[in-house]
Formats: structure tokens, sequence, C-alpha cells
């Protein structure tokens, strides 16, 4: 297991976009949490194993219908010991 940071850039505020993200990882049973940035990008931190991978980029990658996700930036995170209760939408 990793800890994943992503960035969607495209619009993705305003559309659901974290709601959409929330309940599909949730489905997946990945834990992390989406939230909004202050320049228009969402980010999505998730603990997860190198089999999840795929699925969370096709979601981050697919998006709520009202959303336009133009590109998607993935870093792995060095605290590799992040723990979350659950996937949460973050409003901070």
């Amino acid at each position: 297991m990793e800890s994943y940071r992503f960035i969607v850039h495209g619009r993705v505020q305003g559309v659901f976009y974290r709601k959409f993200v929330a309940q599909k990882l949730r489905a997946l049973g990945i834990q992390g949490y989406v939230r909004n940035l202050p320049d228009g990008t969402v980010e999505v931190v998730a603990r997860l194993s190198e089999d999840q991978l795929d699925a969370v980029l096709q979601t981050l990658k697919e998006g709520s219908p009202m959303s336009e996700v133009e590109d998607i930036t993935v870093e792995v995170l060095d605290e590799d010991d992040l723990l979350y209760d659950g996937f949460e939408i973050r409003y901070e």
C-alpha cells in the first residue's frame, strides 16, 4: 500500500466532481480524501495498492457527467503511513 496525491485539472469544481470521486473510491474500499484547491483544481489523496491504481485513475478521468478532466498529475507521497477513516470530502 502506498499513498498517492492526484491533482486533477479541468472543469472539476462546481460540477459534483468531489461527490462522484468520493462515492466511487468508497465503493473500491480506498481510504483518503478529495478537496477543492484555490487554483480551481481538485486534490485527491488516497492510500491504495498498486493493483487499484488503474481503477482510481480511470475514475478520476471519467469524472462526474458535467465535469471535463484535462490533466491529472500523480505523485507518490513519502508519508507511507498515512491513515484515514474511509474516504471523505474535505471542505477546507
